[in-house]
């Protein structure tokens, strides 16, 4: 699975080149547009996989680039919503034209039968692991 995970990475990084962003871009801007704007940094890490600290210097490049913008937690000060700016949503946009291509290309030879049996053996090591988490704790 490391390896597959790679080489889908590889091939996506290529493609997202194309329109000026990296795998540290476009995932972060995707996420937010599916998790839905005005999520919390520690939240929207934990999506992508990475550690707060780096997301940080990820989120300060998109705010840079004008494709999203920080607001204030009404709740709690010290913390942080994103959201994404007209520009960003544009940018998604632009992201799901070239995903999505992708997406069908990687799944054409895949049966349907066989890709709900890959979603639920997906779902069982995942269920597996957070159980292996909370053991942990």
């Amino acid at each position: 699975m490391t390896i597959l995970t790679r080489r889908w990475r590889q091939v996506a990084d290529e493609e997202f080149r194309s329109i000026g962003l990296t795998d540290a871009m476009w995932r972060p801007l995707l996420n937010l547009q599916v998790l839905g704007e005005g999520i919390c940094q520690k939240d929207l890490a934990a999506s992508i996989g990475i550690e707060g600290p780096s997301l940080v210097r990820i989120l300060d490049s998109l705010e840079e680039n004008g494709l999203i913008r920080r607001l204030e937690d009404k709740k709690d000060r010290r913390a942080k919503r994103i959201a994404l700016t007209n520009q960003g949503r544009a940018t998604v946009e632009r992201i799901r034209k070239i995903l999505n291509p992708m997406v069908n290309r990687f799944l054409r030879k895949v049966e349907a039968e066989d890709y709900a049996h890959l979603e639920r053996m997906v779902l069982l090591m995942e269920s597996n692991l957070m159980e292996m988490q909370e053991a942990k704790s």
